[in-house]
């Protein structure tokens, strides 16, 4: 029988979405496996938080407390996640493939002599014969990964897994955090973050995002903008205008930004390139406006409109006003 793990991601006292899609995945391997699984959550201060992991069916939801985990650094939280892994007994190590999970994962990983596979999208087969598919080639094909050691660890992409669907309570244990705190070089100084009202990008239902086409960062507040406002969506971004910057990092989505899969994502002024493409193309439903007919992000739009972003956006921010 196997044990499975779901690593939480927390910051400030704030669960991430992203970890419920973590425990759908580890449901999913449950079933495949017909073993259990266990939540292990870190921080200081969080005692509140494992009420909110309670719910799942897990047989136990771990805390490690700990005041070197008062701020995220990887070097600890690895440690950390590491003690509840082998309190466990954990054979599977499952965590979201967000900025921090990407970080600290594989070094839990290292810790536990574990291999690993990032960023997958699909668990297939079952018992001792899984394989794992994950993106390559910024998306366009799709690898199989098989781990051969005794303990895997996996990053799933949340966009990928449904959250974790409702099941038994769960026994709530607090273990020692296995930190030691001389032994870490990372110093937390400060986040660095954007503030909006508008939704997260990840956790947005409609995104809207510009690029290039835009011409000038100030046209994502006067023609961008109002349609998100109008559709209460998060603002996205290419690569191009985040480098040159017109717009937070924070709003980039692509291969190196932000993984998106909204029910609606609206590109306007971006030519699609496959960078951009590999954040977004598992939106729901995608639509297009551009004035080069030849733009590749044509080719994964379920909807195009080939015309000046510039007429097309404001009338269309207009008529929806007005339904």
């Amino acid at each position: 029988m196997s044990k499975i793990i779901v690593l939480a991601e927390q910051q400030f006292g704030k669960l991430a979405n992203a970890t419920f899609n973590a425990i759908g995945a580890a449901q999913q391997l449950v079933a495949k496996t017909g073993g259990s699984f266990d939540i292990a959550i870190a921080g200081q201060g969080i005692a509140g938080l494992a009420d909110s992991l309670n719910s799942f069916g897990a047989g136990a939801v771990y805390v490690l407390e700990d005041a070197a985990l008062e701020n995220y650094t990887a070097q600890a939280y690895a440690q950390a996640f590491g003690a509840a892994a082998k309190a466990a007994g954990a054979t599977f190590v499952v965590a979201a493939a967000t900025s921090i999970g990407k970080d600290c994962t594989p070094r839990v990983a290292a810790r536990l002599g574990a291999g690993m596979a990032s960023d997958v999208v699909a668990i297939d087969g079952s018992a001792g014969a899984l394989t794992y598919q994950r993106p390559m080639w910024a998306g366009n094909i799709l690898g199989r990964v098989k781990i051969n050691t005794a303990i895997q660890v996996l990053t799933v992409r949340p966009t990928e897994f449904p959250a974790g669907t409702a099941g038994g309570a769960s026994e709530i244990k607090s273990i020692a955090s296995g930190v030691d705190a001389s032994s870490i070089r990372m110093k937390w100084v400060k986040l660095d973050s954007v503030k909006s009202d508008r939704p997260a990008l990840t956790d947005a239902s409609v995104v809207v995002s510009g690029g290039r086409g835009l011409k000038d960062p100030e046209n994502f507040e006067k023609v961008l903008a109002p349609l998100a406002d109008h559709l209460s969506a998060a603002i996205g971004a290419t690569r191009a205008v985040v480098d040159a910057g017109w717009v937070p990092n924070d709003w980039q989505v692509g291969q190196t930004g932000k993984v998106v899969a909204p029910n609606l994502y609206i590109a306007m002024g971006i030519s699609g390139a496959i960078q951009h493409l590999a954040g977004m193309k598992g939106s729901k439903t995608i639509v297009a406006i551009n004035k080069d007919p030849e733009a590749p992000i044509f080719q994964v739009a379920d909807y195009g409109l080939v015309a000046d972003l510039f007429n097309a956006v404001p009338e269309l921010t207009e008529k929806l006003k007005n339904r």
